[in-house]
């Protein structure tokens, strides 16, 4: 069988998610609703919405629309079906009854519910229905999302299931995990009960929710939204629903139980409509005074709402799971209590939801983004402290088994669920250098692979030595973050310029420069393989691999100029030597710069690499790939396919009008400080960046090496890093994660 034709039935935020992810797949879908007048907007806003949903939006007319009554028809033509429509169980039953009777032999139904279970769904379906329909929940955005659980019976067509987790795998890119028809399924039956412990205990422990949210958050390998940010994020009123679900299907013998009685607080918070981001607001709030915006935070005693507060964790730049939860402090009690509790719960699960435990660690890091799971918690901080850590802790059968056996390397394969050969099976049995403290080496067949792991995968010293050290093979720069690298440490940064260290910082700058020159010009083939952010000095690093794998969901390009720097990494003179290529700048010197001018200028991006090749952030020669699982063996198949006869790219000369074509970039600045769209320290940025794009004080007959345009890089970037503006930029974004302009 195959799947050509699909229809969506429901249109409102998953499946018009769905819809928009087939049609990124290039798969045919006509997305159905109650009126066709409601699938019409719901096709507009999957155009319109950030972060988009579409790869290409030149693609949307592959997403037709219809209403159930008048274009039900289409599904005769379906190979499958999806039901996302609202949560009630007689509009789903009466939806399949009419499903049944139009839909073509061997076709396959799923429904995309999170909360109602696989045989209430199929209770008044033929059992030759049956054998065709599943569940198949999405998580949301689908787009971003990595995870899809697949809920079947034992009535299930085994070779259909199959044939659809692996389409599902192959052309929407997810990491698909088979579940049985327990409540919650994996991901949300742990993921929410985690939620929930985190919530109750913050309570009981009387912290400030911007306590719990710094230790529910990166410490713990947790998104840094915490638990009270991501209950503003999904809505406090849609958790309440999902509770109520669990309470209703989980027998009272479930320790979710205790974690799910309603909280007070939380009803009047619904009441009063606040639920979170999409109302006026929940646990955190905007608030204006004096015409400034200021994020306040509630109080979980008083209730009242004040200035939200940072909090220091005092914690190293790497977190260790043991020292956090042995920390002597509240913060440490919270974090083992939380953790402690979360561990016993996963294991508790064991065999009877699932018997393949680590499907547990994958639906958490696919589907909430952990970077570890439960078991890999465990792992890391070693069973036998678990067990002695707490005599009061009541361990479990899973847990007992592994005590006595006193086996802390329990774990076992990871990733299971696929035969990918994907980083994370490769850690388990390459060699690993970790002499570095910001990358790890591994050794892998005939080939080197890096993985950066600062905070957000930030570059530094140790970065660029892991490059160095692993360019005397072929390599791949791969990660498992969300972020492949949000840049240059700007923290290290500007620790270097609160001393005036002018000469330490041009020393890294230089020192990066050299590192990339180096991944340009090896002998080796270097590929680097991107998922999530690569942006300013993570993306120079890409520009000067030889090739880029890139995971569909990237978000690309040079930034630097919303910090008040310019790219100094080889990226500025990259880019230039990129678009000197065109048949453009073949007629008019000039053109290559002022394009790169305007791309660097306002900071432009991407976010797919559709959007990527007309800025030539990627090249034709480049590959995207759907499935993030097929990053690193793709990335190995294209040094198979290169690496005999490799030679280094040529070194590019340069020939620049100098004061001609800066003049062109001088009023363009000046138009946008008479539009205001510009400040004072716009123009300064601006102007560094046209000395350097122009070659400096050069003229079109005088040849310039790439050489003399890192230096003239160098130069504008210690320059711009002096003045206290850029500083005061770098500080904002650093505290705000926002640009400030000044």
């Amino acid at each position: 069988m195959n799947i050509k034709n699909v229809v969506v039935i429901g249109s409102g935020t998953m499946g018009s998610g769905i819809a928009a992810q087939l049609c990124n797949a290039n798969i045919p879908v006509t997305l159905l609703d109650l009126k066709t007048e409601i699938s019409k907007k719901a096709k507009e806003k999957i155009l319109e919405s950030r972060p988009p949903l579409l790869i290409d939006k030149s693609k949307i007319d592959n997403i037709k629309v219809g209403n159930i009554e008048e274009d039900f028809d289409i599904i005769k033509k379906a190979d499958w079906v999806v039901e996302a429509v609202v949560e009630r169980i007689d509009i789903k039953h009466n939806l399949y009854e009419k499903i049944s009777k139009t839909r073509k032999k061997d076709s396959i139904i799923s429904s995309n519910t999170s909360t109602i279970p696989l045989k209430v769904l199929s209770a008044k379906m033929s059992n030759i229905d049956k054998k065709d329909f599943c569940i198949t929940h999405f998580f949301n955005p689908v787009r971003y999302m990595g995870l899809l659980e697949i809920v079947s019976e034992e009535i299930n067509d085994t070779k259909k299931i199959n044939f659809l987790k692996n389409f599902c795998e192959e052309n929407l890119g997810k990491g698909v995990i088979i579940c049985k028809d327990t409540p919650g399924f994996l991901g949300n039956r742990v993921g929410v009960y985690a939620m929930q412990v985190a919530m109750t205990e913050a309570i009981k422990m009387k912290l400030d929710i911007e306590e719990a949210d710094a230790v529910f958050g990166r410490p713990m390998g947790i998104p840094k939204t915490g638990v009270f940010g991501l209950y503003d994020l999904i809505g406090i009123d849609l958790m309440a629903d999902v509770l109520k679900s669990f309470v209703k299907e989980l027998p009272k013998s479930d320790v979710f139980h205790e974690v799910a009685q309603e909280i007070p607080l939380i009803k009047n918070l619904i009441e009063t409509g606040y639920t979170g981001r999409k109302g006026k607001g929940g646990f955190y709030r905007m608030n204006k005074k004096d015409g400034k915006k200021i994020l306040e935070a509630i109080n979980l005693t008083t209730k009242d709402y004040s200035p939200s507060k940072k909090i220091d964790l005092n914690i190293d730049e790497k977190i260790d799971l043991k020292k956090l939860v042995s920390r002597n402090d509240k913060y440490g009690k919270y974090a083992w209590s939380v953790v402690s509790k979360i561990i016993l719960y996963a294991s508790s699960l064991i065999p009877n939801v699932t018997k393949d435990y680590n499907n547990i660690d994958e639906a958490m890091r696919l589907g909430f983004n952990w970077i570890r799971g439960p078991f890999e918690m465990l792992e890391e901080l070693g069973i036998k402290f678990f067990v002695e850590k707490d005599h009061q802790l009541k361990t479990n059968d899973f847990i007992k088994n592994i005590y006595n056996k006193k086996n802390d390397t329990f774990y076992g394969k990871r990733q299971i669920y696929t035969d990918l050969e994907t980083l994370g099976k490769v850690k388990q049995s390459a060699k690993i250098n970790k002499d570095n403290k910001s990358a790890l080496i591994y050794e892998h067949k005939d080939y080197k692979i890096v993985e950066f792991n600062t905070k957000a995968n930030t570059l530094d010293y140790d970065s660029m030595d892991a490059l160095k050290k692993a360019s005397d093979k072929n390599m791949i720069i791969i990660n498992e973050g969300m972020q492949f690298s949000a840049g240059v440490n700007l923290n290290y940064v500007m620790d270097f310029a609160k001393e005036k260290n002018w000469k330490a910082i041009e020393k890294f700058i230089y020192h990066f420069q050299m590192t990339c020159k180096q991944l340009k010009y090896s002998n080796n083939v270097v590929i680097s393989a991107p998922s999530g952010l690569a942006l300013g000095g993570g993306f120079e690093v890409l520009v000067q691999s030889d090739y880029v794998v890139a995971h569909t969901n990237i978000v690309t390009g040079l930034v630097e100029t919303l910090v008040g720097l310019i790219p100094a990494g080889g990226g500025t003179t990259n880019m230039l030597s990129r678009w000197m290529q065109a048949q453009e700048a073949k007629k008019d010197a000039d053109f290559a710069p002022q394009k790169v001018f305007d791309i660097i200028g306002y900071g432009k991006t991407a976010t797919s690499p559709i959007e990527a090749m007309p800025y030539k952030f990627l090249l034709e020669k480049d590959k995207s790939i759907m499935n993030r699982n097929k990053l690193l063996s793709a990335s190995y198949d294209l040094i198979i396919e290169k690496k005999d006869g490799y030679k280094p790219p040529k070194k590019p000369t340069f020939k620049l009008s100098g004061s001609q074509v800066r003049g062109k970039m001088y009023q363009t600045l000046e138009k946008l400080f008479k539009e205001k769209k510009i400040l004072e320290h716009g123009m300064e940025v601006g102007k560094k960046l046209a000395f350097v794009l122009s070659g400096g004080n050069t003229t079109v007959n005088k040849e310039l090496s790439e050489d003399d345009m890192y230096a003239l890089e160098l130069d504008a970037f210690v320059k711009l890093i002096e003045m206290k503006n850029t500083q005061a930029r770098i500080k904002h974004t650093l505290s705000t994660g926002k640009p400030l302009a000044n």
